[in-house]
């Protein structure tokens, strides 16, 4: 989770800005966190709260409990206009969204259960609350394999073949043939493709940071996305936890002990324990 919420950080700058470069100071220009960091977090909590076995119903309105609680906690972290509409709704109908904020929020799901089919049940769960367009909950699904994939040891081309033949996405081009042609989108089928290119192409947990937020548009979300499989898959930096820290609040450092205190290893890890 460190991945998505420390993407978040160093992506917040160069959102919207035609940035093309992978040379840039990773910790100029004042970033901090933003909604995609408070959602990882809420979502996270919420699974958390529910416990790891909960079924469907459960889960959900936890998700949605611990979001609509994290959103009055941080209110101005900057939401999108239809997911704002939600949340002065009584009800709690989802609205058919496929932009990326369901994507950008389910990194927990990716390290908290011990099977690929319970992975995907809770990040579709987690999407559903909001995003219950095909799309949104492929964005999610797609993700939280992603890293489940990595954290279990699977090779990259094992990871770029499942997201291509499960989910229907093109990850035939690289970050440099990306680069020329693509803008600002917060769709999940116009972010998820190219982040996960970010990680593809990417020799390092910072190297892949840094193909995410070179891509331009929806940086911060891309780097985000990027950054939670780059850590599933490299590892990640004491340096970029402790600045996870540094950038987040004590009330984010309660929920993102609580997961570790959970979360699966990496298959790596592991093995060095046995």
């Amino acid at each position: 989770m460190y991945g998505a919420i420390i993407g978040d950080i160093i992506g917040q700058p160069f959102e919207s800005m035609i940035n093309k470069s992978k040379e840039f100071p990773l910790f100029g220009n004042r970033p901090h966190f933003t909604d995609d960091t408070v959602m990882t977090l809420a979502v996270c909590d919420g699974i958390l709260k529910a416990g790891l076995d909960a079924g469907k119903k459960e889960m959900k309105l936890s998700i949605i409990e611990r979001i609509r609680l994290w959103v009055e906690k941080y209110p101005a972290a900057g939401y999108g206009k239809m997911f704002k509409k939600w949340l002065g709704k009584k009800s709690y109908r989802p609205y058919k969204s496929f932009g990326n904020g369901a994507a950008m929020r389910v990194s927990s799901t990716g390290w908290l259960f011990d099977s690929l089919e319970r992975t995907r049940e809770v990040s579709r769960w987690s999407a559903e609350v909001t995003h219950n367009h095909k799309e949104g909950i492929k964005g999610a699904e797609s993700v939280a394999s992603a890293i489940y994939l990595a954290r279990t040891g699977a090779s990259r081309k094992e990871i770029k073949d499942y997201i291509q033949k499960k989910f229907k996405y093109d990850l035939s081009k690289t970050c440099d043939e990306i680069h020329p042609s693509y803008c600002f989108d917060s769709s999940c089928q116009g972010t998820c493709p190219q982040a996960i290119a970010a990680f593809l192409d990417g020799e390092s947990f910072e190297d892949v940071i840094r193909n995410a937020v070179s891509l331009g548009g929806d940086s911060d979300t891309i780097a985000a996305i990027a950054g939670s499989i780059a850590e599933a898959y490299f590892g990640i930096p004491e340096f970029f936890k402790e600045k996870t820290m540094e950038f987040t609040k004590d009330d984010m450092h309660e929920v993102i002990r609580d997961f570790e205190a959970v979360a699966r290893k990496r298959v790596y890890e592991v093995d060095v324990l046995v």
